[in-house]
């Protein structure tokens, strides 16, 4: 594997952007109350930043074939910098009676929304490509991304435990935590991963061709989209299960607003946990080709959110999660490492782009879709989670792209082909 000395600063950027945005989790509600944003001002700030990020991966995916992974991973830290910095300006200017909320809105969208947004999604696109570029081999590859996976993880536990542990400074603790976290980061990254990457003539999966048309690669490419149809039904069915989780387990079992906190919180903890272990330890340590994490990973994480569908206990809520996580943990690795075993060298930092544009935007459609269907009937966002986790499990087990044959064992039949 030779990204060896370059995955610790690649782990560094992603664990330090993702941690500095989750850390502001516990502070978003009562920061809103305080400069006089309503909650749907609030939840256009967030939607906003989840659209960009979207938005931009693929934007960022082209530059790192044409600029590099070096140059558009400091570049993402960077406009992440400068989001976090703003935000934590406008919000201490707002507090201090200095903006009127209309005014506080639009300053919070520009920073924490567009540079941010903006700015993260360049630190996963670069990562990410850079793995799937210098990797000779499906499996190391397949760890590389895994454990870049587990890391994102790890800062969704890290982050809003960070941002309560700082709350003893009062709102403008983890404000101003959370840029001094990427800036640190900055300066170690810049030391860590070298100015110049040799991309291999050929990677896992590919073979060496001419420069692609890089204008050409789209979700509709017939080497990538069964695969994305399947991560896309995936990552809908986590989005959407994690947006009505509080309302879920508050209603079933019949808590008031701090029990459910603490019962939210300590399933959600435990999920996390087998997440990041399934990424970042069982994946490579079972060495499976991608195909395979993704066909064994999806009907488990069905089996969870089938059991979350009638669970009314919080032990077999807890279950559900621990199961649900289980699958995703060997699924989503299989998902974001196919499509580079798909595509050529030069076009790793397209398909990486692709890949979390395809995530970002089951963010953006889960919490209005799930959140919707709540208010219609409490089971419904979870059945429909069920059912798009089912169709992406037959999906990636019936398309010929997926499945194995006994020329290529379990690597997509794609491979090689360009």
């Amino acid at each position: 594997m030779t990204t060896g000395r370059r995955l610790p600063g690649l782990l560094i950027a992603v664990l330090a952007v993702f941690t500095a945005q989750q850390s502001l989790a516990p502070l978003q509600a009562p920061l809103a109350r305080e400069v006089g944003l309503s909650e749907i001002a609030l939840g256009l700030v967030l939607t906003a930043g989840a659209a960009v990020f979207a938005g931009t991966s693929l934007l960022w995916g082209r530059a790192v074939d044409r600029y590099g992974h070096r140059a558009v991973l400091l570049a993402g830290m960077l406009l992440s910098l400068a989001g976090m910095t703003g935000f934590a300006v406008v919000s201490q200017v707002a507090l201090a009676g200095g903006l009127d909320p209309w005014a506080t809105l639009a300053l919070m969208l520009a920073t924490r929304s567009v540079f941010f947004g903006a700015g993260v999604g360049a630190v996963p696109v670069a990562a990410i490509a850079l793995v799937a570029a210098t990797t000779t081999s499906e499996a190391d590859r397949t760890t590389g991304i895994g454990r870049i996976g587990a890391v994102q993880g790890l800062a969704v536990a890290l982050g809003p435990a960070l941002g309560g542990a700082l709350g003893f400074a009062g709102l403008l603790g983890p404000l101003w935590t959370a840029p001094a976290v990427v800036a640190l980061a900055l300066g170690v990254v810049a030391l860590l991963v070298p100015r110049t990457s040799a991309v291999p003539t050929t990677a896992a999966g590919t073979t060496p061709g001419g420069p692609a048309d890089r204008s050409a690669l789209r979700p509709w490419d017939p080497r990538l989209w069964p695969v994305l149809v399947g991560g896309f039904g995936l990552y809908l069915a986590l989005g959407m299960t994690l947006i009505v989780l509080g309302f879920l387990v508050q209603d079933r079992l019949g808590l008031d607003a701090a029990a459910t906190v603490s019962a939210t919180g300590a399933a959600s903890f435990a999920s996390g946990v087998v997440l990041i272990l399934a990424q970042g330890v069982v994946v490579p340590r079972l060495g499976w080709p991608a195909a395979r994490l993704l066909r064994v990973g999806s009907p488990i994480a069905l089996l969870g959110l089938l059991v979350l569908l009638v669970a009314n206990s919080l032990g077999l809520i807890v279950v559900a999660l621990v199961v649900l996580a289980a699958g995703l943990g060997l699924a989503i690795p299989g998902y974001t490492t196919a499509p580079t075993l798909l595509v050529g060298p030069d076009e790793q930092g397209a398909v990486a782009g692709l890949v979390q544009t395809v995530t970002a935007l089951t963010f953006v459609v889960a919490p209005v879709a799930g959140t919707a269907l709540y208010g219609r009937s409490p089971e419904l966002p979870v059945l429909v989670a069920a059912v798009a986790c089912a169709l992406a499990a037959l999906f990636v087990r019936l398309h010929p792209a997926l499945r194995p044959s006994p020329a290529r064992g379990d690597r997509p039949s794609g491979e090689g082909v360009r």
